[in-house]
């Protein structure tokens, strides 16, 4: 099975800002990887230009601020978040962390810890929070496996916040997943980035209206 983890060497910022909006309209903060940072990507390919593309499409009024970078962990958009928060006051904020995590072998518990503090600092502020939950391959063993994609299911739950289970459903858990990832087979390729966008929005539009 293709790896399903978000793994990046670069640390490149990259924003998705439309027009200004009006006073009370919606700002939507993306904190996440290389999955939501266009790794390997044509510029204006990923799911969060096409997220955009879709607010547009059903005239919802949000500014889109991607501040994902490739390579990061939970305890780098932890570190971030408060500035982030401060700087751009978010009404909703999106939370693709922990692939990197489980890719370096980093302790679980330090990962919940992590997706907890930054859930409960976006709730502080007022914002509504969204967790992309991962999974990883089944050569990182059953229990493993099981332990990581559930943490994302007991944060959302404790903190009472909405989820989405797997980020990558129907890119990384097909039966021929090759054909959906770049040469690297850890970064979705261009064409599956429609479907990580369609996993996301019936989730997210709920927090949008």
């Amino acid at each position: 099975m293709v790896s399903a983890l978000a793994a990046g060497p670069t640390l490149a910022l990259t924003t998705a800002e439309p027009a200004k909006t009006g006073k009370g309209a919606e700002v939507i903060l993306i904190v996440g990887d290389s999955l939501s940072a266009e790794y390997g990507l044509k510029r204006g390919t990923g799911w969060v230009t096409l997220l955009e593309k879709q607010l547009a499409s059903e005239k919802k009024v949000a500014k889109v601020i991607n501040a994902s970078i490739s390579g990061d962990t939970t305890s780098g958009g932890r570190s971030r978040l408060p500035a982030l928060l401060a700087q751009h006051k978010p009404t909703t904020v999106v939370l693709e962390l922990g692939g990197n995590d489980a890719l370096r072998g980093l302790p679980l518990d330090m990962t919940e810890k992590n997706l907890t503090a930054m859930t409960q600092a976006a709730r502080k502020t007022g914002a509504k929070v969204l967790l992309l939950g991962m999974q990883v391959p089944p050569n990182y063993g059953g229990a493993y496996g099981a332990t990581f994609s559930g943490l994302f299911t007991k944060v959302a739950k404790a903190e009472k916040v909405a989820l989405v289970p797997f980020f990558l459903k129907g890119v990384a858990d097909v039966e021929d997943p090759v054909v959906n990832f770049q040469a690297d087979r850890i970064h979705p390729n261009e064409a599956s980035q429609a479907k990580m966008l369609a996993n996301v929005w019936p989730e997210l539009k709920k927090l949008i209206k």
